[in-house]
């Protein structure tokens, strides 16, 4: 008989999960409106305020990984987890812009790290012959959050709620989120106290610099869309409210693929689900740049998401697999940083080219990198993987 994948223990590690990603993006699409309404911010000290978090949630991605590895796992979720049910206070009393940033900017850091202590103590409980099919499941924890938080958030909204009832509805779901990660079960786990010195494999994955450059890549071309759909598709194709539609479809896609796609990683086959998920992406980037058009628009969504939904949880799996069971925190902050790195890369570069050349050209610059990136994948990731996998 095979191992029990949804124990106790993988639940209320992915039930957590949920509640981390759905605390902070219930509020996401409303931050633009709050900080133009209370401290009258125009769009470039909109823009500054919400990106501070996405750079230091990437700077304290590789010191999660090592802190995980070296310390007890629960203790460092738990920590993390603290911290970032506590800041959400800071919104509520946060009287400037400039408190406000400094909160927000605060916040990415437990955020990155928490994802990437979560998603360890997840795997640790998985069990070993199910492990590649329990990431693919994981993943649909974010994926529901991110597709229903953002609906929640504008139906508070509209139904006459403040935008403090929405950060104070953000700061219980996280708490509860905590109180789920409290009543984990693990077994003790031998520290390794060489794992403790410090360098740079503490921090990256070395092993998987191959996995990472791809991963960068895919990244890179999701930064130029998700960043820009909205003003493209009001500019240049009269789409005015569709940017909830795009995001509902993509997540649509993504679980799909990722319930699909379960039973093959479960056989075994990383590679060919990671394949099948690069190919299908790159067709939906290419037909978002060709098609200036709503049904290339939407139809691009639809496949990106099913396209990444195969890939992202098997280069998850062959990160995991390609690191000893000491550092699977710092496998998975590898790859966490590969996609923040990418998206950040793709935003700024995506922002130039739009600037110079406008946004056709940066949306086919996003596919031009993704091509790179799927070319890389085949000629050298996929047989790099074969020959130095673990397990």
């Amino acid at each position: 008989m095979s191992e029990r994948l949804w124990n106790a223990n993988y639940l209320k590690a992915w039930s957590a999960n949920f509640m981390l990603n759905f605390s902070f993006m219930v509020m996401t699409p409303l931050l633009p409106l709050y900080l133009s309404e209370e401290f009258g911010a125009d769009k470039d000290q909109i823009g500054l305020v919400l990106s501070g978090y996405a750079l230091t949630a990437l700077l304290v991605r590789p010191f999660s990984g090592f802190f995980v590895d070296s310390f007890p796992r629960k203790a460092v979720l738990m920590a993390c987890y603290l911290v970032f049910f506590i800041l959400f206070g800071g919104y509520l009393v946060a009287g400037s812009l400039m408190a406000f940033f400094a909160v927000r900017t605060l916040h990415g850091a437990p955020m990155g790290a928490t994802t990437v202590a979560n998603s360890t103590v997840a795997i640790d409980v998985l069990p070993s012959s199910r492990r590649a099919e329990g990431i693919g499941y994981y993943g649909l924890s974010n994926n529901l959050a991110t597709a229903i938080s953002p609906t929640v958030g504008l139906l508070i909204y509209q139904a006459g709620g403040s935008h403090r009832l929405i950060f104070l509805v953000a700061m219980l779901t996280a708490g509860l989120g905590m109180a789920i990660n409290s009543t984990l079960r693990l077994k003790p786990r031998p520290l390794n106290r060489e794992a403790r010195k410090l360098s740079l494999d503490r921090f990256l994955l070395v092993e998987g610099w191959r996995e990472f450059v791809s991963m960068t890549c895919f990244a890179f071309s999701y930064g130029v869309i998700s960043t820009y759909l909205a003003i493209y598709g009001r500019e240049e194709l009269g789409i005015t409210a569709g940017t909830g539609l795009f995001f509902a479809l993509l997540s649509t896609g993504l679980m799909l693929s990722r319930l699909v796609g379960a039973r093959s990683l479960r056989q075994g086959r990383v590679t060919e689900n990671a394949a099948h998920g690069v190919l299908i992406s790159l067709t939906g980037y290419l037909l978002f740049a060709a098609c200036h058009h709503p049904v290339g628009y939407y139809g691009a969504a639809l496949i990106i998401g099913l396209g990444n939904g195969h890939m992202f949880p098997a280069f998850q799996t062959m990160f995991i697999n390609l690191a000893p069971n000491s550092q699977r925190g710092t496998a998975n902050s590898t790859l966490l940083t590969a996609w923040d790195l990418g998206v950040g890369l793709g935003i700024i570069a995506g922002g130039v080219v739009a600037e110079w050349w406008g946004y056709g050209a940066a949306f086919w610059c996003g596919w031009a990198v993704n091509a790179l990136g799927t070319a890389y994948f085949f000629l050298q990731v996929r047989q790099h993987y074969l020959r130095k996998r673990l397990r």
